[in-house]
């Protein structure tokens, strides 16, 4: 993503509880976490949030810094690869900062250890040296919060998962909720958008805010281009078309994926390996951006041997269903 793009993304961004559109039961959570954190003069719990990419996970860490008046800084999992980078992270917060973690589940096991005491008594157990010569010191910490956000809470040890005092699972939105946050960011944008276009990227928007906006900026440009600045249903459906997003939001990753399952594979089921190697995709890129979708939308469903196609695969891809493939619908 260059600078504009970034810049962009920050603007769309929502400011507020007030422009945070959807995930109401989470929102409720943390403004009560927030509240009574704020009566009592402490710092609100350590939080963890969790599900698919581009649900708005960032978003609420910066809002709960904001809506408590503290600072936050931020980093990611693989960045944090030696004990040395997450000391340095935790000896330069300030009493009542908030700590980011975007992708907490790829942090180095070792290198997570030294979380626990710092999220539990906000000191870090240290040993200096080597052999007989080593020696451990406590070094004391501000108190701070850690916010997580992981698109695989399986793969976070549970020592980690345990020391955080809520936890909360972001879910897909709905159509309504989509369209609110289309119209939301083409005002924003100072893009003219019409009511029905609204509706149709929205309903290709894989009933994720990061894509509705990202598809928001592409049918924008194709208005810019071969229209007179409005977006209009078919102009959106000229662009969508030409991006190669389909009426349910589906790429040609998602499809490939659903074809190899299909025709490699009568319908599954298809291993997670196996998977990767026929479609050249990586195992996690399957397990985090094409399968939650596809599972959501009904068109495969996993089994313990493996990923199945639904009969609503075949339908949508207008494949016919061999008498032995019916067998595992």
């Amino acid at each position: 993503m260059d600078n504009n793009e970034e810049i962009i993304e920050s603007t769309l961004r929502p400011k507020n509880w007030g422009d945070y559109i959807g995930q109401e039961r989470i929102k409720k959570h943390l403004k009560v976490m927030i509240g009574a954190a704020k009566e009592r003069g402490e710092m609100p719990d350590h939080i963890l949030f969790y599900g698919p990419a581009g649900l708005g996970k960032t978003t609420l860490a910066y809002l709960v810094a904001q809506e408590s008046k503290a600072n936050i800084k931020t980093t990611s999992g693989p960045i944090i690869e030696k004990s040395g980078d997450l000391v340095a992270i935790l000896t330069n917060l300030n009493e009542g900062d908030f700590l980011f973690i975007d992708e907490c589940h790829r942090i180095n096991r070792f290198v997570e250890e030294y979380l626990y005491s710092a999220m539990e008594d906000f000191k870090l157990n240290l040993i200096l040296g080597r052999g007989p010569m080593a020696r451990s010191i406590d070094l004391k910490l501000p108190r701070f919060t850690l916010i997580g956000a992981t698109t695989r809470i399986d793969l976070l040890s549970a020592p980690l998962r345990s020391r955080f005092g809520a936890i909360l699972q972001l879910s897909f939105y709905d159509q309504k909720e989509i369209e609110e946050i289309v119209k939301k960011s083409a005002q924003i944008l100072n893009a003219k958008i019409d009511e029905e276009a609204v509706k149709e990227i929205a309903q290709r928007s894989r009933f994720t805010p990061r894509t509705a906006n990202k598809l928001l900026k592409r049918v924008r440009d194709f208005a810019q281009i071969e229209g007179r600045g409005v977006i209009t249903k078919d102009l959106a459906d000229k662009a969508l078309d030409f991006l190669e997003i389909d009426e349910l939001g589906l790429e040609p990753g998602d499809k490939r994926i659903l074809e190899t399952i299909i025709k490699k594979f009568d319908g599954g089921p298809a291993g997670l390996q196996a998977l990767s190697a026929s479609t050249s995709e990586e195992k996690n890129t399957i397990l985090e951006i094409y399968e939650p979708y596809l599972i959501q939308l009904g068109l495969i469903r996993r089994t313990s041997k493996g990923r199945v196609a639904t009969e609503s695969a075949y339908k949508h891809l207008g494949i016919r269903c061999k008498n032995n493939q019916k067998n595992l619908l």
